[in-house]
């Protein structure tokens, strides 16, 4: 049974959840749920499905919300090309805050980049940048962790730690308040710059037999100045919770 790359999420987006797929040319399908906690004032948290569609070949993969095409792929090491769909938004209908409702609204996008992945005896590291594709907010995105996997029998735990750093134009957008929504709404005007978050993160895959498996991950992002500054946010964290069942084929 494989780890796959993280898949962004919107508590980082982190974000990127750790879920088990198939061996390799092999395809696997599940479902679960993720609650994700939203550092926006008077948004309740989100509990989301979350099907899974998994494909790893030697040149392709799919992961859920992600596709990419391997580069260079061996027992080791992992580069590859990514596209995937995050899941950041923000609805001004659905905050409980007066001024929030005022605002205007934030998109989800989707993102393109590069990811490596170097696996050795001492642990993983993994890393990631990606941009923008649908020019919501022009963006730019990077990630490093560092993971280390303990296997009990059929049981896996793979706890990490890492940064996560977002451009000031992917900040200003999903955080920053505009001179119109300012006016609108009473909040004070502010313009976001880049920042740089640690996280934490913890994975847990069960294989019940050959081809079922459930899985079990979350990521606590401890947000930094630039975005608890935000007079959007009321929070000095984000966060994500999923848990799921696949079979492999």
């Amino acid at each position: 049974m494989k780890l796959s790359r993280t898949v962004l999420s919107s508590c980082i987006l982190g974000a990127l959840l750790v879920v088990p797929v198939a061996n390799a040319d092999t395809w696997s399908i599940g479902a679960g749920a993720a609650v994700e906690m939203y550092p926006y004032k008077g948004v309740d948290n989100t509990v989301l499905p979350l099907p899974m569609i998994n494909y790893e070949g030697e040149r392709f993969y799919i992961h859920a919300i992600a596709a990419g095409a391997y580069v260079w792929k061996d027992s080791q090491n992992q580069l590859s090309l990514d596209l995937y769909y995050f899941p950041l938004r923000f609805r001004a209908s659905e905050s409980d805050d007066r001024q929030m409702k005022k605002l205007d609204d934030r998109d989800a996008t989707m993102m393109g980049g590069a990811s490596y992945k170097h696996t050795a005896d001492w642990g993983i590291i993994r890393t990631s940048f990606s941009a923008d594709l649908l020019d919501k907010s022009n963006g730019l995105r990077a990630d490093a962790a560092y993971l280390y996997p303990f296997v009990l029998n059929d049981l896996k735990l793979t706890p990490g730690v890492g940064a996560v750093w977002y451009s000031s134009n992917f900040n200003d957008y999903y955080y920053g308040v505009s001179g119109k929504e300012s006016n609108r709404s009473g909040l004070d005007k502010y313009e976001a710059d880049s920042s740089l978050s640690p996280y934490a993160e913890l994975t847990a895959t069960y294989k019940i037999n050959n081809s079922w498996n459930t899985y079990a991950t979350g990521r606590y992002t401890r947000l930094t100045s630039e975005v608890k500054d935000s007079p959007m946010v009321d929070k000095s964290y984000s966060a994500i919770v999923a848990a799921g069942v696949t079979y492999t084929f």
